[in-house]
């Protein structure tokens, strides 16, 4: 039996396991107002805010994951330092969380573009004949409806986020597969920390996917 079977070991790698689960909760949370934020532009019928919604959404969704998040860790600081004239260091987890929070915006503002566009026309009509304003009209009417068909896509945006909590390893923060080359490194045996790494990404996943069919279920039956 391997000496990376240990349970200080498999404690590691739980810890590792919950950093990534809740940085995945933090961004899909922010990505949410975000993706709220810039679908209400994309939908209002001013163009300048159509416009801003659009360049956000294109640039985040054409650019690797990867680069954004070096480009927050290693770019940003360096920019700081022309503009300021002081250097910056940056946080792993901080720049972790706000690259997944703001890739994550991209996606779910189409996601929620699309629930919002998929609500009755009957309701919007009906609250411009009351004369309801916009915001309480998104507010109150649109988006509690709106989410009822966004809930399982976002679920699977949470799932790809977990997943891809993996790529700030690179910038040096202790998530799940960090700590999984820390082992590799330790023992130089990266065979095993990889596969329990991938094991606990899955056990991760499943759990989520199987929460997410119940939700959905029963969001089917309540309709």
């Amino acid at each position: 039996m391997s000496d990376i079977f240990t349970s200080e070991n498999l404690t590691f790698l739980v810890q590792g396991a919950g950093v990534s689960l809740l940085l995945a909760l933090g961004s899909v949370a922010i990505g949410c107002v975000i993706g709220i934020l810039l679908a209400a532009a994309k939908l209002s019928h001013s163009k300048v805010l159509h416009v801003i919604a659009n360049v956000y959404v294109e640039l985040f969704r054409g650019t690797p994951m990867l680069l954004q998040i070096l480009f927050f860790y290693l770019g940003v600081p360096v920019l700081y330092q022309r503009i300021t004239g002081t250097r910056m260091s940056a946080d792993p987890y901080l720049v972790g969380l706000l690259s997944l929070s703001f890739n994550s915006g991209a996606y779910q503002t189409e996601l929620i573009r699309s629930g919002i566009q998929g609500v009755d026309k009957g309701q919007w009509e009906a609250c411009e004949t009351l004369g309801i304003s916009y915001g309480t009209m998104m507010k109150e009417i649109i988006l509690p409806q709106a989410f009822r068909h966004i809930i399982p896509p976002l679920v699977s945006e949470f799932i790809t986020l977990i997943k891809d909590s993996s790529l700030i390893s690179n910038i040096g923060a202790l998530e799940l597969l960090y700590r999984a080359q820390v082992l590799g490194k330790k023992y130089y045996d990266y065979l095993d920390p990889l596969i329990l790494a991938g094991v606990l990404y899955l056990i991760m996943t499943v759990i989520t996917s199987y929460f997410s069919k119940k939700l959905e279920r029963r969001l089917a039956v309540s309709e």
